[in-house]
């Protein structure tokens, strides 16, 4: 027999060892030490679910931290659902439907990361559900639901704690965050409909049959929310897409000097072709008010599913992109573009009219929200050079994380993204990050999750809406080039979990371990072949944009008063959610104490690789 066929029946034996013990264990008693409460005031599992549940799921924290084995897929299925417990448990409060630290546009992609890892367990439990007896599985299913369930109304909770009044007043970059992340919610009630509630109507039931009262998965009832909120925040958002300068391309912020930046465009991406293959269609006439906005006295007409005009939209973005000579030398995304000479204003000038002034920034997420843009347009139009583009960014990544350095002398040497084959962002080693820094890692790692998904064999036909389906040899290849970055995955994974303090919150610098390694502040220097990331381009995202002409609007009221108090000083405004920063927490050098500390958006970067390492490799092998 070939290998396929026992790599298959491994995964059934894991599968099988996973859902029977915790058949044998649903009712044992909690340990004691996950009863307790820690820092943030919050116990460690709320009474609303009972403790057996979880505990008997996941090992306790302690016992977790000394004896994790993420090669072991048991161990890192256990750690990613504690991994998401600890962010909901500690971070999300309920009642206010936020996790009170996070920012707008953070608290969206927190969404997104609860979403994605709820789909990550659902598929789980089918694949255990249909490898091993349904004897004693119903009590089972029972309390899976409800592990599902908890953590879902939590979803629902944020769809009304959001703060979207405000953010439709943001950077368009902002604005896409909440689109992708519906629409990952929507995706996840329909997988989860799938795969555990179908056998009512043999298929996943619509709205329409809730409207008629009927009976199934709850959390139908949500989806015309959730498509309206995307629905509106993306017509929102592609006001950002501007062809008066550089030909084409979105702008990040329409109160700054036009910045046609690499996320803001990836993010159109991703969010157009995901529009197209996932949105459910709306009719809700009740759009929030669009400033000089043209539309029926009767409110807004109804939008339908995979409307063309998403994919040609998606289509349109990234040939601009792929043209725009955006990407460095190391093959990785810069940040982005200005427009040299630009001045703006009633009496201005547009300069040359053209991206002709590259930020060198690099950002780790800069190289991944195209990835599941990049997956969807395969999937629409079967084009494989989509999917080519993806896999030879993704080996740039790795390329950029010194992993062909790793464990030799030049192993602490910069190398673009990172060092010792560990994903890094610039801001880590210093203990510098925003909010914004803290999240990128985590949003990296869930894009190229989505993109590493095996691809479909069979494709979808809805009138003129179509998908494609991949024959076997592409099948192979992808999976194959995704089975190929599964070493790094998990070498990043065992970093990122080694950074967790007694709580199990992950911190947000991977590459160095602290007190778990025995290093300290004299380990960070040249003479040890220590090397800090180099200073190109403008990290406005940790340090605040600078209040110059480059980047600021001239009738900006910051740069005038700026310029009336100092000249022209290009300092920058420091980022609101950077002026508190918190002091370390304890006397013991820890490096993830620095700066900010542990935070909820340190705790998704930790959630998001194991999703990756568990969704990539362990499920698919």
């Amino acid at each position: 027999m070939g290998a396929p066929y026992w790599s298959h029946i491994l995964l059934l034996a894991s599968c099988s060892i996973l859902c029977i013990t915790t058949v044998l264990l649903l009712h044992s008693q909690a340990p004691a030490s996950l009863t307790r409460s820690f820092s943030h005031g919050t116990p460690y599992l709320p009474d609303i679910l009972s403790q057996n549940v979880l505990t008997n799921i996941l090992p306790s924290v302690r016992a977790q931290s000394e004896s994790a084995d993420l090669s072991n897929p048991s161990d890192t299925f256990a750690a990613l659902v504690q991994a998401l417990d600890v962010m909901q448990s500690h971070f999300y409060t309920i009642w206010q439907g936020q996790w009170p630290g996070a920012i707008d546009w953070t608290a969206a992609v927190m969404g997104t990361h609860v979403s994605a890892t709820l789909a990550a367990m659902t598929q789980t439990w089918q694949h255990c559900a249909r490898s091993t007896s349904r004897i004693g599985l119903q009590l089972q299913d029972q309390e899976r639901e409800n592990i599902i369930n908890r953590y879902f109304t939590q979803i629902t909770s944020f769809y009304f704690g959001e703060n979207a009044f405000s953010l439709r007043t943001q950077a368009y970059d902002d604005m896409l965050w909440v689109v992708l992340g519906w629409l990952e919610s929507i995706k996840f009630i329909n997988l989860h409909s799938n795969l555990h509630h179908s056998s009512r109507y043999g298929s996943a039931p619509s709205a329409e049959m809730y409207e008629a009262n009927s009976s199934g998965w709850y959390a139908h009832q949500f989806i015309p929310q959730f498509a309206h909120r995307a629905r509106l925040f993306y017509d929102l958002a592609s006001k950002g897409w501007d062809t008066s300068l550089c030909g084409g391309g979105m702008t990040w912020n329409p109160h700054l000097a036009p910045y046609k930046n690499a996320i803001t465009n990836q993010l159109y991406i991703a969010a157009s072709i995901s529009m197209y293959l996932y949105f459910p269609g709306d009719r809700n006439a009740s759009p929030f008010s669009v400033k000089n906005s043209v539309r029926p006295a009767s409110g807004m007409p109804p939008a339908k599913a995979h409307d063309p005009q998403y994919l040609e939209n998606a289509m349109e973005a990234y040939q601009w992109l792929k043209t725009s000579g955006m990407t460095n030398w190391k093959g990785l995304y810069t940040d982005g573009f200005h427009i040299k000479g630009w001045k703006g204003g009633k009496n201005g000038s547009t300069g040359t009219g053209k991206c002709d002034l590259r930020d060198e920034k690099v950002y780790t997420y800069n190289q991944g929200v195209v990835l599941s843009g990049l997956r969807g347009l395969w999937e629409a139009t079967g084009s494989k050079t989509y999917l080519q583009d993806g896999h030879e960014l993704i080996r740039n990544v790795i390329a950029a994380t010194g992993w062909d350095t790793r464990g030799t002398r030049w192993r602490w040497q910069w190398s673009g993204l990172g060092r010792n084959g560990v994903m890094e962002e610039a801001c880590d080693s210093t203990g510098t990050c925003s909010q914004d820094g803290h999240t990128f890692k985590g949003i990296f790692f869930h894009h190229l999750t989505l993109f590493c998904s095996p691809l479909p064999q069979a494709g979808l036909s809805e009138g003129e809406f179509k998908t494609f389906a991949a024959e076997d040899d592409l099948f192979a290849w992808h999976h194959q080039n995704c089975m190929h970055y599964g070493p790094w995955l998990l070498h990043n994974a065992q970093a990122a979990y080694m950074t967790r303090d007694e709580g199990g919150e992950f911190g947000t610098w991977w590459g160095i371990q602290g007190r778990n390694t025995g290093l300290d502040e004299n380990d960070m220097t040249r003479e040890n072949g220590f090397q800090p990331p180099p200073d190109d381009g403008t990290d406005y995202r940790n340090d605040g944009v600078p209040v110059d002409q480059i980047w600021r609007r001239p009738d900006d009221p910051v740069w005038q008063l700026r310029k009336a108090s100092e000249g022209n000083d290009s300092t920058a405004i420091t980022n609101e959610d950077w002026e508190n920063k918190d002091a370390a927490k304890s006397n013991s050098w820890d490096p993830n104490d620095r700066g900010r500390g542990r935070t909820v958006e340190t705790q998704s970067g930790g959630l998001a690789i194991l999703r990756a390492l568990w969704r990539v490799v362990d499920l698919e092998r």
